[in-house]
Order: structure tokens, then sequence, then C-alpha cells
């Protein structure tokens, strides 16, 4: 290979390790773009199960005040008709 087939050849090299060069640039930042977009959709369905979280809570914590209200109102009628059955055999 003599002197000019030798520069004709790194020239083409030079060239095509450029266009890899910027091929490589456009690929990281989609990558990035790609990343950055995940990211945001990950924080985002992350804050919605936060609210979701925050929701089961405090619907758990009105149930459970339901439940002990209503468990104590049967425990109340229960010790009425305990009375009633008792003050009734009595009578009888």
């Amino acid at each position: 290979m003599n002197a000019h087939e030798e520069l004709v050849f790194y020239k083409k090299r030079i060239i095509e390790l450029e266009k890899q060069v910027n091929q490589l640039r456009l690929s990281r930042r989609i990558l990035m773009n790609l990343i950055e977009k995940i990211e945001t959709e990950k924080r985002h369905l992350f804050s919605q199960l936060e609210k979701e979280k925050q929701q089961l809570r405090l619907n758990n914590q009105r149930y459970a005040k339901w439940l002990m209200q209503n468990n104590y109102r049967f425990m109340e009628l229960q010790a009425n008709l305990k009375k009633q059955s008792t003050s009734e055999e009595r009578i009888d």
C-alpha cells in the first residue's frame, strides 16, 4: 500500500468512525430520554400508589371504627335480651 492509498484508507476509516460516534451519541440521547421517561412514570406511579395506600388506610380505620361501634351495639342488645329473658323466667 502506497502513501496515497493509505491516506485514502484512513480518511474513509475516520469518516466511518465519525458516523459511528454520531450514531452512538444519538443512541445515548434516545436511551437517556427513555430512562427519564421511565423515571417520570415510576415517580408518578409511586405517587398514585402512596395516595391509594393512604386512602385504603383511612377506609380501613373507618371500617374498624364502624365494626367496633356495631360490636358494642350488638353486645348492648345481647345484654338487654339476656336481662329480658332472665326477668321473664322470674315472672314465670
